[in-house]
């Protein structure tokens, strides 16, 4: 059978980002989604404009039937939205290890809207942190997960992983997208080894959904037995094309 990916996110009624990103993106690299929707969002590309989050028990059912239905060999999450959601997440997960877990800790929209309570971040780190494979930030999530200021250079970046690293986290991938300069830079960080860098030309364009596509990228190509740094190599050139695909 084909290999799956469960998708554990909310959904964006604009298609630029949460579920439908998610799908489109594993689908292009040969592999099927299933999915736990964790919120139902109205979105337009500038805005969200309502959120409505599924209850807990709902998401785990969803879960538990896309593990017992599938193949699952791997899991991408995205918005969780509120501490019980989080746990009940991680209780599914707990019991269907072990299978590669991918977290895009998605705190707020692009256009600044909270996806998260501020008393889950907490929960967030607690709970699930141990139980993923690796944990994909930006650098505005990396300050807000740490309680620091934002990073400013690598350096800052490496201290902040370090925080990370004590909450459970066993690997994190920071994402260069907010920094500045002509080159976006991936770090790779793991325990007590050197930084591995992902380096792209900065493109000007402005794309919703970017995160989402990047983490289900490295979920899809971790589905099918690629090293974690090899998944995030390809991942990032996945989001590249894209990226330059788009541009006018």
């Amino acid at each position: 059978m084909t290999p799956h990916v469960l998708i554990v996110a909310g959904s964006d009624s604009s298609g630029g980002a949460g579920i439908v990103r998610d799908i489109e993106t594993v689908s292009a690299f040969g592999l099927r989604s299933c999915v736990a929707v964790t919120a139902v969002t109205v979105q337009t590309h500038d805005a969200v404009e309502r959120i409505k989050h599924s209850a807990p028990d709902l998401v785990a059912a969803q879960m538990r039937a896309a593990f017992a239905a599938n193949p699952v060999k791997a899991v991408k999450i995205g918005m969780l939205g509120s501490a019980p959601i989080i746990e009940a997440v991680s209780s599914v997960l707990a019991s269907s290890l072990p299978v590669p877990v991918v977290l895009d800790p998605v705190l707020a929209s692009t256009s600044g809207r909270q996806l998260l309570d501020d008393d889950a971040v907490e929960t967030l780190k607690r709970k699930l942190f141990p139980l993923c494979t690796l944990i994909t930030p930006n650098l505005p999530e990396l300050a807000l997960l740490t309680g620091l200021p934002l990073a400013a250079g690598e350096r800052d970046i490496i201290w902040q992983a370090a925080k990370m690293f004590d909450a459970g986290a066993p690997a994190i991938l920071v994402k260069g997208g907010h920094a500045s300069g002509a080159t976006s830079t991936d770090l790779l960080l793991l325990p007590g080894r050197e930084p591995i860098r992902f380096d792209a030309s900065r493109i000007p364009v402005v794309m919703r959904g970017t995160g989402c596509m990047l983490a289900s990228a490295i979920a899809a190509h971790l589905a099918q037995n690629e090293t974690l740094e090899i998944s995030v190599g390809k991942a990032k050139r996945h989001v590249f094309a894209k990226l330059l695909a788009s541009k006018p």
